[in-house]
Parts: C-alpha cells; sequence; structure tokens
C-alpha cells in the first residue's frame, strides 16, 4: 500500500533534493561551460514534488515512465549519483552506455519501480504507461501473479505534453478500463517558450477534464511541500485500490531555461524574480526547519551532499569512453557478424521470467486440404492463443466483428475479452499500449487496420525498434504487429499503401512479407517465438488468392527467417521478389518460356543476400520486381548490393520493376497500368536475357 504523508521520510526527501540540487549545479556551471555535458537539463523547481512522489512509490512491481526532466524521481528508486552522471557525460556504463541523451533514462527494478525507458520525443510516454497499467491487472485477473496485485504505473509529464496524441490516447485507455495509472502533469507554464494557454484552454487540464468520467483529479501548489504530499498520498491510495485513474496537476516554477543553451530572453525580469520566490526546495527547507529539524542539522546535510556528489563525479569522470567496437550490439537479440557476447535483456518479453516454447520444425507437416492464407493467420493466432497465455491479440474491430480482414474471426469468442479485444481507435495507443504490455512480460499481438494507419503510431514503433539498442540490452518491446496492406481487387492512396520500406529503415524491426499460406504459418510463429519485435505484412491481395493456398503445414511448423524460398530453378536470369509480385512474375516466368530461378525473399529484414548473390552468379542477370516505390525502394538496396558483390558476375545492367511514384490509384483500369502487369514483366524479362 502508497505510504501515508506521515509515514514520509522528510530528511530522505531533503537530502535526495540536495542531492538533485548539486548534480543540476555542477552541470550547469561547470561540465556544460567545459563542452564535457552537451545536453543539460536541470530539474530545479521541478525536483521537489518528483521526489516527494518517489518517496511514495514503494512496490516492486510499479512502473515509472517519465521525460528529460525527471532524474529526481530516479534517484528515489535506485539511480546512484555516479551514473546520473554518466548519462550526460555520455561515459560508459549508465543509463545507455553513451548511445542516448543523458537525459533520456532508463532503469530496471532495484526494488522499488521499474522506470521504462524515456523518449526524446514529447507525449510518448503515456501509452506505454497504460500497458504496463493493462498489464498489471492481466498478470494478476488471468496469470494469477498475486505479485502485481497493488501495483501501479506512474507517468509524468509537462503541461506541454498535454496536447499530444499520446496524452489522450492514453487517458481515453486508462479511463475505459480503469486501469491503476497515476498521470503526473508538471505545469511549469512554458513548453521551452510557448505558454500553457496555448496548449489547453484556460491553461489548466485539471479544470479542462473535471469532466472526464472515472478519472479522480487533484490540482495544487506543487511548491508547497505539505500540500504536494497530501495530494499525492489520496491520489496513490484511490489509484493502488484498483477502482480507476487519477490525476495530479501541479503548478511547479522552472528555475532554468529549458536546456542549458536556453537563455529565457522571453520572460521578464520580474517573472524571473517571481518564479524564484517559488522555489519548493526554500519552502521544503523552511517546512522542516521550522518543524522537524534544526537549521544547524539542515546545513549539515548540505555540506556532507557537497562532498558525496563531488566524488561521484570524480568517479564517472574516470569512468572508461564507451567501446566502439562494441556499437553494433543489442541491435537485435541474436549476435551479428561484428557484435560479440550478446546476453538477454533485463527487462521485456518472454524469455527474462524463463518462457521455453515447445519444439519446432522447419518441415511441414502438410494437412491434404488447401487453405488460403487468412485461414492460415486465423489458425497460427489460434494455436498459440492456446499454448501461450501471454499472447494477447487487440486493435480495432478485432473482437466480435473479426477483424476488418475477418483474420482473427472467432478467436474473441474462444479465448475471451481479456486476451483478445478492441481498442480505441488510435493507432499510438494499440501501439504505445503493447510497449507496456511487452515491458511487463507478455506477448503482445496489435493489429494496424491497413499500412497507412500505421502512420500516427510511427513515433511508438521507431522507439520499440531502438529500444534494446539505446539502453544497452537492459530493454527489449518483443512483440508482433500485424499489418494487411498493398492492392487488392481495387486501390486507392489510403488502403493500397505497401511502403514496406518504412519498417526495413526502422533499425531493430524483423520485417516478414509472406506470399503464400504455408509461409504465412511460419513465419508468423517465427515472429511469435521471437524475442524481437516484428513487422508482419499480410498482402491484401493475397489473403484469399487461390494462387496463395496451400495445405496447412502443421503447429509445429517455423520458418528460420532470412532465407528465401527458391520458388523456380533456370540459368537465364535471377528474379528476386517478394509479396503479391511473387504470384505475377511466377504466371509471368510460366508464359514467357525463359528458365529462370525465381527467389522469394519472405523476410526483408533479415534478407537472405547469400541466395539473391549465389542467383545472379549463376545466371548472371538480374530482374528486382515489388510493389513498393522504386525510387528509395528496397530493391535499390539489393541493386547496390549486387552491383558492389557480383559486379563481375552480371552480363547485363540490373533491372527493377516496380510501383511508379505515385499513389496507387482506385480506378482498377488505373491501378493495373501502376502496378506491375504480367505482360510488362514478359517485356522487361525479355528485354534482360537479350542483352
Amino acid at each position: 500500500m502508497a505510504k501515508s504523508q506521515q509515514e514520509i521520510n522528510w530528511l530522505e526527501v531533503l537530502r535526495t533534493c540536495l542531492i538533485s540540487r548539486e548534480i543540476d549545479r555542477l552541470e550547469e556551471t561547470e561540465l556544460l561551460p567545459q563542452k564535457k555535458v552537451i545536453y543539460q537539463f536541470s530539474a530545479r523547481g521541478h525536483d521537489v514534488p518528483q521526489i516527494i512522489l518517489g518517496s511514495l512509490i514503494n512496490h516492486p512491481r510499479d512502473s515509472i515512465s517519465a521525460y528529460y526532466r525527471s532524474r529526481p524521481i530516479l534517484l528515489t528508486q535506485g539511480l546512484t549519483i555516479e551514473d546520473a552522471f554518466a548519462g550526460p557525460l555520455m561515459k560508459s556504463g549508465g543509463f545507455s552506455d553513451g548511445r542516448d541523451i543523458g537525459v533520456v533514462c532508463n532503469l530496471p527494478s532495484q526494488g522499488k519501480a521499474t522506470v521504462l525507458p524515456m523518449s526524446g520525443d514529447v507525449g510518448s510516454q503515456y501509452t506505454p504507461t497504460v500497458g504496463w497499467a493493462q498489464g498489471l491487472v492481466y498478470r494478476a485477473q488471468e496469470l494469477g501473479d498475486q505479485t502485481c496485485q497493488g501495483a501501479i504505473a506512474v507517468v509524468l509529464g509537462g503541461e506541454g505534453s498535454v496536447a499530444t496524441n499520446g496524452f489522450w490516447s492514453a487517458l481515453t485507455i486508462a479511463t475505459t478500463l480503469s486501469l491503476p495509472v497515476l498521470f503526473y502533469i508538471e505545469d511549469n507554464q512554458y513548453a521551452i517558450s510557448v505558454t500553457s494557454e496555448k496548449q489547453t484552454p484556460g491553461a489548466n487540464i485539471a479544470k479542462n477534464l473535471a469532466s472526464f468520467s472515472n478519472l479522480n483529479i487533484y490540482d495544487g501548489n506543487g511548491s508547497d511541500p505539505v500540500e504536494t504530499a497530501k495530494l499525492f498520498t489520496d491520489a496513490l491510495t484511490h489509484v493502488r485500490s484498483w477502482k480507476g485513474p487519477a490525476l495530479v496537476r501541479l503548478t511547479v516554477p522552472r528555475l532554468s531555461g529549458h536546456s542549458g543553451q536556453d537563455t529565457q530572453a522571453y520572460k521578464t525580469r520580474d517573472l524571473i524574480d517571481s518564479e524564484l520566490a517559488r522555489d519548493p526546495l526554500a519552502a521544503l527547507i523552511k517546512y522542516l526547519s521550522n518543524a522537524i529539524l534544526p537549521q544547524t542539522n539542515i546545513a549539515a546535510i548540505e555540506e556532507q551532499v557537497k562532498s558525496e556528489v563531488s566524488q561521484a563525479l570524480d568517479a564517472a569522470l574516470k569512468r572508461r569512453e564507451p567501446d566502439a567496437e562494441k556499437i553494433f550490439d543489442f541491435v537485435f537479440d541474436f549476435t551479428p557478424p561484428n557484435a560479440k557476447n550478446l546476453a538477454l535483456q533485463k527487462v521485456g518479453g518472454l524469455l527474462p521470467e524463463g518462457h521455453t516454447f515447445p519444439q519446432s520444425s522447419s518441415v511441414p507437416n502438410s494437412e491434404p486440404t488447401r487453405i488460403n492464407m487468412l485461414t492460415a493467420i486465423r489458425r497460427t493466432l489460434e494455436h498459440e492463443l492456446k499454448i501461450n497465455p501471454k499472447v494477447l491479440v487487440f486493435g480495432e474491430d478485432v473482437g466480435p466483428k473479426g477483424g476488418v480482414h475477418a483474420a482473427t474471426l472467432g478467436l474473441q469468442e474462444q479465448f475471451g475479452t481479456n486476451r483478445v479485444f478492441d481498442t480505441s481507435l488510435s493507432e499510438e495507443g494499440i501501439i504505445g499500449r503493447s510497449v507496456g504490455l511487452a515491458l511487463n512480460g507478455l506477448l503482445p499481438v496489435p493489429e494496424i487496420q491497413f499500412r497507412k494507419y500505421a502512420d500516427p503510431a510511427t513515433e511508438q514503433l521507431h522507439n520499440i525498434g531502438t529500444m534494446r539498442w539505446r539502453t544497452a540490452n537492459r530493454f527489449a518491446a518483443p512483440m508482433v504487429v500485424r499489418i494487411p496492406g498493398g492492392f487488392a481487387k481495387c486501390g486507392d492512396p489510403w488502403h493500397s499503401v505497401s511502403d514496406e520500406v518504412a519498417w526495413i529503415h526502422s533499425v531493430g524491426w524483423q520485417v516478414l512479407v509472406p506470399s503464400n499460406a504455408e509461409d504465412a504459418v511460419g513465419l508468423l510463429r517465427a515472429a511469435l517465438r521471437s524475442n524481437n519485435p516484428s513487422i508482419f505484412f499480410e498482402h491484401r491481395h493475397l489473403l484469399d488468392n487461390a494462387w496463395a493456398r496451400r495445405p496447412y503445414p502443421g503447429d509445429d511448423f517455423v520458418l528460420p527467417l532470412g532465407k528465401a524460398r527458391t520458388i523456380r530453378e533456370g540459368n537465364e536470369l535471377a528474379i528476386v521478389t517478394w509479396g503479391a509480385m511473387v504470384e505475377r512474375i511466377d504466371e509471368a516466368c510460366e508464359k514467357s518460356g525463359f528458365e529462370c530461378t525465381l527467389l522469394d525473399l519472405r523476410t526483408l529484414v533479415p534478407w537472405d543476400r547469400e541466395a539473391v548473390l549465389g542467383a545472379v552468379k549463376k545466371c548472371r542477370r538480374l530482374l528486382i520486381v515489388h510493389e513498393d516505390y522504386a525510387t528509395c525502394g528496397f530493391g535499390a538496396e539489393i541493386s547496390a548490393t549486387v552491383a558492389k558483390e557480383a559486379f563481375f558476375s552480371l552480363d547485363a545492367p540490373i533491372e527493377r520493376l516496380a510501383v511508379d511514384d505515385i499513389p496507387i490509384p482506385h480506378n482498377m483500369n488505373l491501378m493495373d497500368h501502376v502496378i506491375p502487369s504480367v505482360d510488362l514483366m514478359i517485356e522487361t524479362m525479355k528485354k534482360i536475357i537479350e542483352t
């Protein structure tokens, strides 16, 4: 349970505040001018309320999501002073081993809360928080994990962040599901230089949310330590009861620029003086001097803190520089050729808790009847839901409707609304929530209805991919994001987008693009049993396509990633493709009579370089066919690789067939004119072979 106000260790609150202030002072006055610290974000003015809140967070399954001005609360959760310096100093160890900005923090549980990996973008901390909270409730109620009872998720944000997609999405999820979430808004009246009334009408988010159902709201003065302690105590008591979320908004002064480079020229001298007069540390010292401690004791604490912080700084400065030889470590959980000695992440996914999967086989145990890709996906999800209670499938319309493409039809009826469920219409919320669920040891399988609909979630998707790398393997968020896309019976600029190259550019994601039902089973199951996040691209044209139908390969069938399938063997032309273009180019090969080696890559991250180079060296000619745009499409990467590594094996220029750089049109004749046709493929094949 939360501590009462009387149980607050005020002496420790003061000591931690003095530590935070001394760290800020040394950074601002010495390390920043000396350019030993490049990015400096002072917490002065925000520190006392954060530390009071942190002193009340005491459950080992709690989580805290925060932002770049949140170092004080980390100090209450076990962050050492040396590590607090090491991050901004870009030294080894610490939050990221020099990979990320020093104020973008993370902290696996030290017996108190887990501080989830922060991000450098504004507002992206909110939806992972509600995901963690939903994970707590699921683990307690569905998995019988009693260690989660009474635990909560806490998220910190400035008043500027209340204007973001992430804030409103998280608020919707937390209130509609009655999740144990505490939102703490630190209102310093300025988002860099933009004032509060431009972020929310009337400049007070607490008043604006007064009519929000199922949300307890607390509003007060963060410069008053007694009022602050009471508001946090009351809010935490409510949230720990698991009766719904709460929001605390405190006004606090920002006693510095937004960052070390900010001169605050947009503030008047009178305003700056008024902020200094509201310093919560001065109010805390006054309260303690009058009520608890004599002034002499406080002076002694200040001297002791200065000595302790000085020693920690010396130790941090003496740390070695990060090892450049290890910079490629932790992009994925497997060891790439230029990485060494990788270990399992501390937080996130199934494996840190010792989860094991059944035996698998890459040899299909096929049934006699052919099924379409849609059924193959549904049956794979059904089996993995059946054998793994930590799998959760969710998204817009995936419940009773069974998904707009019917891939989840019947799954909610079979596994219940806590495991297969509908979400609010926010892709940021769908994917951000997945982060918190994954970090809480579950396996989220979110669905985005169409490829272009993933755009609002781009920020979260990029952050998921880089999480393992930027936290130096402290955290990872394995999940499988299912995204249907591509053309179907007709096209349009919204539902028919392919654009798989965006996720290839997004570091840390596995990108899987099956062309048939058998491969869909093997690749989806591989993703569901992987320790890396995966984008599983379900091409709309192939979901009920006759060519893509195959026998179900069995419940143990798992395909290795990065291994192309050879569809045809020949010596005249090597053809590389994936997705819906496999069917078309296979038909073109059949009609043309040319002897081609046809490779279906199946996975684009990782992709099978060896198979492609081998086919090129055998056939000495190469055609790459894909549905994404020609400009900067993945075909360009394949072409560049072949040009570099097999140039002297080529007897003709490399050719690419792809969509021209225009959106997919709706009219079917127009669509067929834009997407590479069988006739165009045959014509191109003939031109290459006769060169």
